[in-house]
């Protein structure tokens, strides 16, 4: 079980609160035993986000997230979002993005994924919210908006 860092557990309450804040619903039940962080990286469904640059790179992906792409925490986290769809499902992804950013979220969201060998994964009935920046952070990853999404149905194709 990896360690988690600050940034990851500050990460996983501000996801925990935006979800909550922009759905009304809980993406964790959470134990007050361990920590928060901890428990959406352990979470039995995918969570990932990406920050708000022009080009979002990837700043989240829990351990199932990370196993469903075949990265490292490391790669994941250097890894711009667009990569993680094929160039021809894009323009798609994008609309769907840009659907999310103007209403909050986006249910009930379908599409096809590839992982960093390949292997191409229809998701299914994900969520994608927007997570909102931190005001006065000196963090970059934290001084935009981002977005995050959470899904518990794949298959590969």
């Amino acid at each position: 079980m990896p360690k988690i860092s600050e940034f990851q557990e500050q990460h996983a309450r501000r996801l925990v609160d935006s979800f909550k804040a922009v759905t009304g619903k809980d993406l964790i039940k959470l134990n007050k035993e361990k920590a928060i962080g901890q428990q959406l990286f352990e979470a039995p469904f995918v969570v990932v986000s990406h920050n708000g640059a022009d080009d979002p790179v990837l700043n989240y992906g829990n351990s199932i997230a990370l196993n469903l792409w075949e990265m490292s925490w490391e790669d994941f986290t250097q890894t711009p979002s667009r990569k993680t769809a094929e160039p021809e499902f894009r323009n798609d992804r994008a609309a769907m993005l840009q659907q999310a950013k103007d209403k909050g979220y986006f249910d009930n969201y379908t599409g096809i994924r590839i992982s960093s060998s390949g292997k191409r994964f229809l998701i299914e009935k994900a969520i994608i919210w927007t997570v909102p920046s931190v005001e006065g952070s000196d963090d970059p990853r934290l001084q935009k908006a981002g977005q995050a999404a959470t899904f518990s149905y794949w298959k590969y194709l």
